[in-house]
């Protein structure tokens, strides 16, 4: 880690306020930048950047890309102040809701991001057209293959890529050619929109690093199916070679969130071909992250150790088998590429003293979810004097309730047991409370999800891994960030030794 003790805020920039139905690039996400300064926080952390489909838009189980950023994210207030809108195309635009509303967004901003694209080619400058050249030259890797697949499902009017004509489902190389000429706009278009995510990013995570603020990103251990990454790459995943559908469907055993276990239904690794690459594809999606990001966070650190794969098939998670996975010789192969590796380890579930091994290997800090110690199901070992100081604390996270509405549902009995922990409640509420005990335990780090910092109930959650529906919608309003907020957090922050 860049450094030993420091504390953050844990939002993904879906939830920043905007008039466009949902967070993006633009001048609420330097606001927010402003805040965590000024509130004396050093780190900033995301969920993964890449772009979501329906019917979930989880940014874990159904992003079309690793590696590409969410156009939906692009700010049209930034295209029109470089010329490339103008502000009537801003004005009368029909009301959204406060949370995110991904089909309305779509319907609403794609139009606008084409039209952006249009007079980006009738009026680019000469810099303009270099800089979009050797962004395209220097990302065509991933952008080539994504781009494509992109434009493939808007042909094939959004269906998954195994339903496609299955020449170009195959990849044969003359359909390959064959819809390279005859999607050629289109393809350019996801180019642009690549380019101009990547624009807009770049100048705010350089604005992050000049108010000594870390971006850590978030590595989804498994891609979605239906993604340009499996389309493009069908050997390193385990497929029904006749469907193209996953042969072996990756999902965790029944655990704290759910009793029938979490089949995610993405296809597991073919980790046999991927060691024989010597690992190309994942030394290229780290490489990709670490264009957007100065850390990273590596969910379910646990599969790279051992992995639990469903068959084809199967309705839930129960009936799996633990496959062991080759995760020494994977990041000793990122070591060797990248050095030492700012990895943050999502090292929860089933843990074995070998993912403990693997995770200590490398020095990887561990993560300790305070509201894990509590409860029907409370783990001990998630009580602050259990930590080291290599670890990263949460009071919860994006998966999580939030603690007032966590804390509300509990029993009488257990909200006794946390009182008694704390020793009292305090006025400012039991999110305080957590975010006190987060910030004063040895760990290194601590992130604190900024619905805890409002107080919210669980109007505010984020995601729930037992029910699909209605997640990642969540944002804040533009005045919820206030000066009282902004002075409690930092008081707390020097208090306890995190503040820069």
């Amino acid at each position: 880690m860049p450094f030993p003790r420091a504390s953050g805020i844990l939002l993904h920039p879906t939830s920043f306020p905007s008039r466009f139905g949902i967070g993006d690039l633009g001048l609420e996400a330097y606001r927010f930048i402003d805040f965590l300064a000024d509130s004396a926080q050093q780190l900033w952390q995301i969920l993964p950047l890449g772009p979501t489909g329906e019917p979930w838009n989880s940014p874990y189980l159904s992003s079309y890309s690793s590696m590409a950023g969410n156009h939906l994210l692009i700010s049209l207030e930034l295209l029109r102040d470089k010329g490339l809108l103008a502000e009537t195309d801003l004005a009368d635009l029909p009301e959204l809701p406060m949370v995110v509303d991904f089909a309305k967004v779509r319907q609403i901003k794609i139009p606008l991001l084409q039209k952006a694209w249009q007079n980006f080619q009738a009026k680019a400058s000469a810099v303009q057209q270099k800089e979009f050249e050797g962004f395209c030259k220097g990302t065509a890797y991933w952008l080539d293959d994504y781009a494509l697949f992109m434009a493939l499902k808007d042909a094939f009017q959004d269906t998954s890529w195994p339903t496609w004509e299955p020449a170009i489902a195959k990849r044969q190389a003359d359909a390959i050619a064959q819809w390279q000429d005859k999607l050629q706009a289109e393809i350019w278009l996801h180019k642009f929109l690549q380019f101009e995510f990547f624009q807009q990013w770049s100048a705010l995570r350089k604005y992050a690093n000049l108010r000594g603020i870390k971006v850590i990103g978030d590595i989804s251990i498994y891609v979605s199916q239906d993604s340009a990454d499996v389309w493009a790459n069908p050997e390193n995943f385990c497929l029904d070679p006749e469907t193209g559908e996953p042969a072996l469907m990756a999902g965790v055993p029944p655990d704290y969130f759910s009793e029938t276990g979490q089949l995610w239904g993405n296809p597991v690794y073919n980790w046999e071909r991927l060691q024989q690459t010597g690992f190309k594809w994942w030394v290229q999606r780290f490489q990709a992250l670490f264009d957007y990001v100065d850390m990273v966070r590596v969910d379910h650190f646990r599969g790279f150790q051992a992995y639990w794969a469903v068959k084809q098939g199967e309705t839930t998670a129960m009936n799996g088998e633990w496959i062991e996975a080759p995760g020494e010789a994977l990041f000793e192969a990122l070591k060797q590429q990248f050095g030492q590796l700012p990895v943050l380890a999502e090292d929860l579930g089933v843990i074995t003293p070998e993912v403990d091994a693997l995770r200590d290997r490398f020095g990887f800090p561990s993560m300790k979810i305070l509201q894990f110690a509590f409860g029907d199901m409370g783990d001990k070992n998630f009580l602050p004097f259990k930590y080291l100081a290599n670890s990263v604390v949460y009071p919860g996270t994006h998966d999580n309730e939030t603690i007032v509405g966590w804390f509300n549902r509990l029993s009488s009995s257990d909200r006794d047991a946390v009182t008694q922990y704390l020793g009292c409640l305090s006025e400012a509420g039991v999110n305080w409370d957590f975010i006190r005990l987060a910030l004063a335990s040895v760990s290194n780090q601590a992130i604190i999800q900024l619905q805890d910092v409002l107080g919210l109930d669980n109007e505010g959650r984020m995601n729930d891994p037992s029910d699909n529906a209605g997640n990642w919608t969540w944002r804040y309003q533009a005045d919820a960030l206030t000066p009282e907020v902004r002075d409690r957090l930092r008081t707390m922050t020097e208090l306890f030794g995190r503040a820069p």
